[in-house]
């Protein structure tokens, strides 16, 4: 493999959720293989999770006021014409796929883009689809993260992606004290997510409370975003404050999860979600909804959790009723789910990863 080439990775804004959990563990794969990468991106966010070997390209200082998606975007166009035009690259788009695209047929860029979340979230309206079908014909690769959104995709797009799974890797658990589920008495119950209209928590909280006139139970959610002075006013409004924790965004939630009962995405879409392979290897009962894409492939069309029709919240409200810690039914689904990991294997899943730039080397 010639050295002169490197990997540029597109990705304007860098957060704390799953799409960036995937990047640490697929950039340090490729690097460990030789492959010079750099990361394009606005803000010097979590350098130290990157390995040593990886440059970012970013903006100098600490800039992080900036908050807006676009905003990040521009920004990071600005860099790409002043650091890398000149470069010769291959470019791997994390975000931002169109201006990825387009940079790329400007300077003659070969691009792979991995798609992320379903085209449910982008494509409102018939120019949308045709707007994005357009560039979507551009890319040398196209990377999607489970079968269920492949078939997305080709319904949308007419276009035949390659799957690639998310690369998993189990770690050892830190305990946590935390009061808030001290009470036994009470089915714990746990989300994870960013706070924003795609997670919809409002479905989630309308089960609980309905759930909470039969059993005692105590919701903790996990994630910050705009939509937490609307949750909070929703909880005070119905009187969920005895039931309901929002503990903002924590490094570790895995610590949190581990001491729950059950875990609850409410999901209207979703790419392939990492917290539930989390979820799986933790060994908790899952509930989520079936959006697309990506529940129903982890849960294996309901074997290994129980899914329910997006905003449903009283088929929600019915599954964490009847939720028993003595249940076979329940106690078999976790089992299963924990021995179905394999297929995200953080090798396995790298490595094809490496397959395909290792092409344009």
């Amino acid at each position: 493999m010639k050295n002169t080439k490197s990997l540029l990775i597109f990705i304007p804004s860098i957060e704390d959720g799953g799409v960036e959990k995937n990047l640490y563990l697929i950039a340090n794969y490729l690097a460990k293989k030789n492959i010079r990468i750099k990361v394009l991106t606005a803000l010097n966010n979590n350098k130290k999770l990157f390995d040593k070997r990886i440059k970012i390209i970013s903006l100098k200082g600490n800039n992080n006021i900036i908050k807006s998606r676009l905003l990040k975007t521009f920004i990071t166009i600005i860099l790409f014409l002043r650091y890398c035009i000149k470069e010769n690259i291959l470019i791997l788009s994390f975000q931002s796929n169109i201006a990825a695209i387009i940079l790329g047929l400007i300077f003659k860029k070969k691009i792979i883009i991995r798609s992320n979340t379903s085209p449910d979230k982008y494509i409102k309206n018939f120019l949308h689809k045709i707007i994005f079908k357009f560039f979507f014909c551009f890319p040398d690769e196209i990377i999607v993260n489970s079968y269920e959104f492949k078939k997305r995709f080709i319904k949308f797009f007419s276009l035949k992606p390659k799957v690639i799974y998310n690369p998993f890797i189990g770690k050892k658990v830190k305990k946590v004290n935390f009061n808030f589920f001290n009470d036994n008495r009470s089915l714990k119950i746990i989300n994870v997510a960013r706070l924003d209209d795609q997670k919809d928590h409002l479905t989630l909280l309308k089960a609980i409370q309905k759930l909470k006139k039969y059993k005692k139970c105590k919701l903790t959610i996990i994630g910050k975003g705009y939509k937490e002075n609307a949750i909070k006013k929703y909880i005070l409004e119905n009187k969920l404050k005895e039931n309901v924790k929002l503990v903002g965004y924590k490094k570790n939630p895995e610590s949190y999860i581990k001491i729950s009962d059950v875990f609850v995405l409410s999901s209207i879409y979703e790419g392939l979600p990492n917290v539930l392979i989390e979820a799986l290897y933790l060994k908790k009962y899952i509930i989520s909804s079936n959006c697309p894409t990506g529940p129903k492939e982890i849960l294996k069309n309901g074997r290994y959790g129980d899914l329910f029709k997006v905003k449903n919240y009283n088929k929600l409200f019915k599954l964490l009723n009847n939720y028993s810690s003595n249940s076979k039914k329940i106690r078999s689904k976790i089992n299963q789910g924990y021995k179905s990991l394999d297929r995200f294997d953080h090798e396995n899943n790298c490595k094809k990863y490496f397959q395909i730039v290792s092409k344009y080397f």
